[in-house]
């Protein structure tokens, strides 16, 4: 089995649900609080082409996202969306699942999870 990483928030619900899952199924992992460790541009342009775009990274669902004024939920070009990731880190669906041979995977399911970790 091979080690994967968490990126969340600390305190995030879901993310806490999805680490728990992880140590109970015994599934070596590290997790990333991306409010103290921000994730490169690179990286997150990566995991939004492999997701297949930066709608499917983004939580359209969140709080966060919902108050944003209208003007600011349609960025033009990668480099609008790394601006307002940066400035709102909390609109990444959470968490991000990075395994060791690059497979992206946002949000958690149990039933997604004993599929991808079996």
């Amino acid at each position: 089995m091979t080690r994967t990483t968490l990126y969340g928030l600390k305190q995030c619900s879901t993310c806490v649900k999805a680490r728990e899952w992880l140590k109970a199924h015994n599934v070596e992992h590290d997790f990333i609080d991306y409010r103290d460790a921000p994730v490169a541009p690179a990286t997150l342009k990566a995991w939004a082409e492999s997701l297949g775009g930066w709608e499917k990274l983004v939580n359209r669902a969140s709080m966060t996202w919902r108050n944003l004024d209208d003007s600011r939920k349609t960025p033009a070009d990668d480099a609008a969306w790394l601006a307002l990731i940066a400035e709102f880190p909390a609109i990444v669906r959470r968490p991000v699942t990075v395994a060791t041979n690059g497979e992206v995977g946002v949000g958690f399911h149990e039933k997604r999870y004993a599929e991808r970790f079996a």
